[in-house]
């Protein structure tokens, strides 16, 4: 028979766990915008872990209403209890997980004088990867707990990680292609290969690593297309970077021109060009004749940029002064094919 006096004691003791926990999280509501008058970030702190706090008061507040009550004696308590308990784990790795990646946020967004170009992708690379593997530890660790909240599964994980045989078995994982690239790339933020931003020409494309993840990396293409590749792929096969120390960078503009260039107006013409370009950045600019065959000269311009952007401009903006200059002041400059015609034997 059903003891209606002791289950309506529950239900009030529900009631009352709710709104201990509506307290809770108005509490910290109302604390984090007292404080975040005089500190900006507590606001957006207090943003993300908002759900997973009021998830963590409210079944720890549950489950504290009904081990007090009438439920603590029916059989199915153990089983009711477990729950609470693996929801309270999964839970709180959920609001663990919300802080550390708040604050790895906060790290990534702190401004460090000290630090500029390659010194800060490498430091950006480093804690990107860094916090995706603390935060597969924590999901990790949270779904081992619950699991070994069951008697029977840990009885058989103590006898696994107490056996002989666990090195073998982690080598064998290891071998796999997941976890290869997941050596890949905890490989690549710390030997600096790569770093979110740099510069890299990855299968003939020419784009930015836009994201360097446990297994895999996004390239983003110039033109807005995305390549992903596994991480394993940066460590196995020769790239090209275009930033490896610096954004520094020389650019080059090829013009098969005419023997009858004349070399130190083109030279003059030239200069004056970079010179009067914002993205030339006053390091190094010169044209050299490179090569002289085929009925054609081949003059190689040089000049430096901050970076490829600016160096990609730079080179375009040449090229076409140049070509528009040498069309209107100097067209016998332009290329030519000379044909000689034979005249005609005469009988």
């Amino acid at each position: 028979m059903i003891d209606w006096t002791s289950w309506t004691g529950t239900a009030i003791a529900i009631v009352i766990a709710l709104l201990v926990a509506v307290a809770a999280v108005v509490a910290l509501r109302l604390i984090a915008m007292i404080v975040s008058r005089k500190v900006p970030w507590v606001a957006d702190l207090d943003r993300r872990v908002r759900r997973a706090w009021a998830a963590v008061s409210t079944v720890v507040a549950l489950w504290i209403a009904c081990a007090i009550t009438q439920p603590v004696g029916e059989q199915w308590w153990p089983g009711l209890s477990r729950l609470f308990l693996i929801l309270t784990i999964l839970f709180g790795a959920w609001l663990i997980a919300a802080l550390v990646s708040f604050g790895f946020e906060r790290l990534l967004l702190r401004n460090d004088t000290t630090l500029v170009g390659a010194d800060m992708r490498r430091r950006r690379t480093q804690v990107i990867v860094i916090h995706r593997l603390v935060l597969v530890f924590i999901g990790v660790a949270a779904v081992g707990t619950a699991l070994f909240t069951f008697p029977e599964l840990r009885v058989v994980g103590t006898s696994l990680l107490a056996s002989a045989g666990i090195v073998s078995i982690i080598a064998g994982l290891a071998a796999q292609s997941i976890f290869g690239n997941l050596i890949a790339g905890i490989q690549i933020a710390f030997t600096d290969a790569i770093r979110v931003g740099d510069v890299v020409v990855v299968e003939g494309e020419w784009g930015r690593i836009g994201e360097i993840n446990l297994s895999y990396v996004v390239v983003y293409i110039w033109d807005e297309r995305r390549l992903v590749v596994p991480c394993s792929y940066f460590t196995t096969t020769p790239i090209e970077t275009w930033t490896r120390h610096s954004d520094k960078i020389l650019g080059t503009v090829y013009l098969e021109l005419d023997w009858r260039v004349p070399m130190d107006a083109v030279r003059e013409k030239f200069l004056e060009i970079v010179e009067a370009s914002p993205a030339w950045d006053r390091r190094s600019a010169g044209a050299v004749v490179t090569d002289a065959v085929g009925g054609n000269v081949t003059v190689r311009f040089v000049m430096s940029a901050k970076d490829s952007s600016d160096q990609w401009d730079l080179r375009c903006e040449v090229r076409e002064r140049l070509m528009t200059w040498l069309q209107q002041e100097h067209p016998e400059a332009l290329p030519r094919t000379r044909v000689v015609v034979d005249e005609p034997a005469t009988a």
